[in-house]
């Protein structure tokens, strides 16, 4: 059977073939083909050489994948995959291979970089996955609280605990069918994460003799991993928000012509190279290349001797990461196929649910999760100490019956013996307040959760403005508006916009009293670390906690929430709607400007289920939220919805690269379609 191509009316692509290998290398021409400028970028950051093609800019990127092994550690677990599955991943290559360097003349951005598309090689889409997941586990967090725990004492590690400014996370629920109109459970929800143009997730239907998935594919990478249905079984994932990665501190010292590290039984010898990264308009870099027994130094290490710091992750330990499970959900049929399946599963650590047409439904963790010390979990551990050595695998993941609605938003529950800091329950509570108000749901009906606007989180800050007297006339005024404001982040409210003023007044005050000071100045630390390491992001994301906590007298609270107060009602410009300031900034390989005009203005907020993420204290605009929305339907696989913030094609030129904004800032769905009688059929 030769390979056919077919688009439904929002240029999404449906590949059918006579095998799965066949299907592969048809999946491998299509993203070539879609996103063949979104590939060659992600090809050069997974092996850490982006800044030939970036400039400057990405050398901390680059310098850091080089650091972490990314490149090697992808083929290490390439060399140790089950022939089939690694036959199945180089079908995929080839047709990536094959389709490149025609498609890459229809990608203008080739031409403005004057670069060639380069070679694929086997083992890349497990670089680009390794790429995309190494820090959703958020281990810079552990240098943070080093640094905490340093500067201010180890009561105050506990001061900053949410879901940070550089974490991913997503909302996820399974309705099961006694409380849907149709009888068979519905799987919704939408994954949170930086939001880039071209988008990480790629609509796709891939059909051959042994199955049939459409699904969220990722762009340089074979199946479907994420979120599918095949019909008769569907699954999805959060982060599950565990913690997995440790970080090392390292004693090196150069001895004759090796270079050695101290562990536990004494000096060792560490493996040390130097490579090159080529910058586009700038000279090269040198960085110096380090592992030690634990694992690649990530920090430190410009010097042949002195501290450093290493990263300890299971694909570099285990070479596995994972893969084996993407063909096995390709071919899942019930429930019980996908929970074997998530068997297999490595990186990222995420929280599944699933459901099927015989009513069978799953709730589970999968992943690798190591065994060690507390203290590993926590901050970084010293190399040279015992008993802080991996003792082996976490082992059976948790898992729970689901006997009703059940909602996964990064919140403490079913993952909380695997984490450290988990999401605040504010997404989760009001998911599940929404879906106890119906017992009859329908797949359009997910709308109205998906793009929910009630900031849950805006009460600690809230509580204590009702308290304050002798406010100013002004100050009096904008304290009752608050007080009376329904708490929605909408886009037209101009009251969300007085609240996230007071707020990021707040977050600046804060950040800069004298109890924090000492978090105040330069870390010793990376660049690629920063969003985990600055001080008033890390303020506006502990916001609830840090005015719950004592490290500020009850009085300096009140007086600085005062002191905000009368600075944001003598500001003016008391009309101006959230969605105004709170706009798409989508992150993009080259600079280019919006599809049309401006970026759109956006609802929501970081705590709303629509969670749109600015900084407060920073930016308004908004740079990570839903990546997709999808319904899985049960029922009738036809009656499925989904939508990507952009569109499906990565071309510029094409009228189906933006064409799904619209849509996805209504909260509207596209219908899933499989009948490729309704379809078009691509002529090549």
């Amino acid at each position: 059977m030769s390979i056919e191509v077919y688009r439904d009316p929002w240029g999404i692509p449906h590949l059918r073939a006579g095998s799965p290998l066949e299907l592969a290398r048809a999946q491998g021409r299509n993203a070539a083909t879609d996103r063949a400028w979104q590939l060659e970028v992600e090809r050069h950051r997974a092996q850490g050489t982006s800044a030939a093609l970036l400039g400057p800019e990405a050398v901390p990127w680059d310098r850091f994948a080089r650091r972490a092994r990314l490149a090697d550690t992808a083929r290490r677990c390439f060399d140790a995959l089950d022939a089939d599955t690694a036959a199945w991943v180089r079908a995929y290559v080839d047709g990536v291979n094959d389709a490149l360097p025609q498609q890459a003349d229809h990608a203008p951005e080739f031409a403005e970089t004057s670069v060639e598309p380069g070679s694929w090689r086997p083992w890349t889409p497990l670089a680009l996955w390794l790429s995309h997941h190494i820090l959703f586990a958020g281990f810079p967090a552990k240098l943070w609280r080093d640094l905490v725990a340093h500067r201010l004492g180890d009561h105050a590690i506990g001061l900053f605990a949410t879901d940070g400014p550089a974490t991913s996370g997503s909302n996820g629920w399974l309705v099961p069918g006694d409380r849907t109109a149709t009888g068979a459970a519905l799987i919704a929800g939408d994954p949170h994460r930086f939001i880039e143009a071209p988008g990480i997730y790629q609509q796709i239907h891939l059909v051959c003799p042994e199955f049939d998935v459409v699904g969220l594919a990722v762009p340089g990478v074979p199946g479907i991993a994420h979120f599918g249905h095949t019909g008769k079984v569907a699954w999805a994932i959060t982060n599950a928000m565990a913690d997995y990665q440790d970080l090392y501190r390292e004693r090196l010292r150069r001895t004759g012509d090796r270079t050695e590290a101290l562990g536990p039984d004494g000096w060792r010898p560490a493996a040390t190279r130097t490579e090159t990264i080529e910058v586009a308009g700038a000279d090269p870099v040198t960085v110096r290349i380090v592992e030690t027994e634990r694992g690649p130094v990530v920090a430190g290490a410009d010097t042949e001797d002195g501290e450093a710091i290493s990263l300890r992750y299971p694909p570099r330990v285990r070479a596995d990461l994972g893969f084996a499970a993407l063909p096995a959900l390709l071919r899942a049929t019930t429930v019980a196929d996908v929970d074997r399946a998530f068997d297999h599963w490595a990186e990222p650590v995420n929280v599944v649910q699933a459901a099927d047409t015989e009513g069978g439904m799953l709730h589970r963790v999968a992943g690798t999760v190591p065994l060690r010390h507390p203290d590993n979990r926590l901050r970084v551990v010293d190399a040279w100490r015992p008993g802080h050595q991996w003792r082996g695998w976490y082992g059976p993941m948790p898992r729970e019956v689901v006997t009703g609605v059940a909602v996964m938003a990064n919140q403490r529950g079913i993952a909380e013996p695997l984490g450290v800091e988990f999401a605040p329950s504010h997404r989760a509570d009001r998911i599940g307040e929404l879906l106890g108000r119906h017992s009859a749901w329908t797949g359009p009906d997910m709308a109205a959760v998906h793009t929910d606007t009630h900031l849950g989180s805006a009460r600690p800050l809230l509580d204590p403005l009702a308290a304050l007297p002798g406010l100013s006339p002004e100050a009096a005024r904008l304290r009752d508006r608050l007080l009376a404001w329904d708490r929605r982040m909408a886009a037209d409210s101009t009251d969300a916009t007085s609240y996230a003023r007071l707020r990021s007044a707040v977050v600046r005050r804060l950040a800069a009293h004298p109890a924090l000071s000492a978090l105040s100045g330069p870390v010793p630390y990376p660049e690629v670390f920063l969003p985990w390491l600055a001080l008033v992001p890390r303020v506006a994301y502990g916001l609830q906690a840090l005015l719950g906590s004592d490290l500020l007298p009850e009085s300096d609270r009140a007086e600085l929430i005062r002191a905000a107060v009368e600075e944001v009602a003598t500001a003016g410009e008391p009309d101006t709607p959230w969605g105004m300031l709170h706009r798409l900034a989508p992150w993009q390989a080259l600079p280019g400007g919006p599809p049309e005009g401006a970026w759109p203005a956006l609802a929501g907020d970081h705590d709303c289920v629509l969670s749109t993420s600015s900084v407060p204290g920073v930016t308004d605009l908004s740079a990570r939220g839903p990546a997709a929305r999808y319904v899985w339907d049960l029922a009738r696989r036809e009656d499925s919805l989904w939508v990507v913030p952009l569109g499906a094609s990565g071309r510029p030129r094409s009228a189906h690269h933006h064409d799904q904004l619209p849509l996805w800032l209504r909260g509207d769905l596209v219908p899933v379609i499989t009948d490729f009688t309704l379809l078009t059929e691509e002529r090549t």
